[in-house]
């Protein structure tokens, strides 16, 4: 994985030369959490490059894909992914881990915002809180296990709402919710809401992604091109815009 990455790296700049006559038009399928980051990672490389990527969001990623829809690259999470090595979806090789999704919480726009930052100050905000909501996905998940080793869990049971689809922050705008936890990149710039601050790193659970080459792709080379760029000391301040965070060189295979 290490040697295709370096080599589709060092070719960023050699493909960016061949003119806007012979750039590519490819298709990335993300999911909510990740959408953002291959979004603006997308902007950049096509800037840098002259060959564009598109990243779509779709709310079923899986059923997309089986519809055979024309696509070039996929960003999942690592029980999808695998799925997709498994049925044979993806170039060989081509999962690479880019980016992981810390998580923070949102409240009501106007609402007071508690502080949280520190594990006992986040774990008093909760307790504090007449609701508190999160997502049935990745974020839900390690939200639950982190309520869970603060030992609050069974406190916190009745006046905990799953939701269902869309931002954690929605139902926060619409006062279903009084504090929301979610990927903090997915929690900011929901109208209705604010954002608070990301749970402290030392018991926060981030939400890992990766990219992948699919095998339906009409263009391999500017496909893995971008999936390098997207772990290359470039991606780092992109992804951080946005509340994301790059993964390690260690990692990314």
């Amino acid at each position: 994985m290490r040697t295709w990455l370096t080599i589709a790296a060092a070719g960023i700049l050699a493909i960016a030369s061949q003119g806007a006559a012979q750039s590519a038009d490819l298709t990335a399928l993300t999911g909510m959490g990740n959408f953002s980051g291959v979004r603006d990672l997308a902007e950049a490389f096509s800037k840098a490059t002259g060959h564009k990527i598109n990243a779509v969001f779709e709310t079923n990623l899986a059923q997309k894909l089986n519809t055979n829809a024309p696509a070039d690259l996929i960003a999942a999470g690592p029980d999808q992914m695998q799925e997709l090595v498994n049925t044979g979806k993806i170039m060989p090789g081509t999962d690479t881990p880019f980016t992981v999704a810390p998580l923070g919480i949102a409240v009501k726009a106007g609402a007071p915002k508690p502080n949280i930052s520190t594990p006992d100050a986040f774990k008093a905000a909760l307790l504090a809180a007449k609701s508190v909501g999160y997502s049935r996905g990745c974020s839900g998940t390690h939200a639950a296990e982190v309520i869970g080793k603060l030992g609050i869990a069974d406190q916190l049971k009745p006046k905990t709402k799953l939701t269902g689809g869309g931002p954690v922050a929605e139902y926060v705008a619409r006062g279903e919710i009084e504090i929301g936890i979610q990927q903090n990149n997915v929690l900011i710039n929901v109208p209705g809401s604010e954002f608070v601050a990301a749970i402290p790193a030392s018991i926060d659970k981030p939400c890992p992604f990766s990219l992948a080459v699919l095998k339906v792709t009409t263009n391999e080379i500017v496909a893995r091109a971008f999936v390098a760029y997207a772990v290359s000391p470039q991606a780092g301040p992109i992804l951080r815009k946005s509340l994301l965070e790059p993964v390690p060189a260690t990692v990314a295979h």
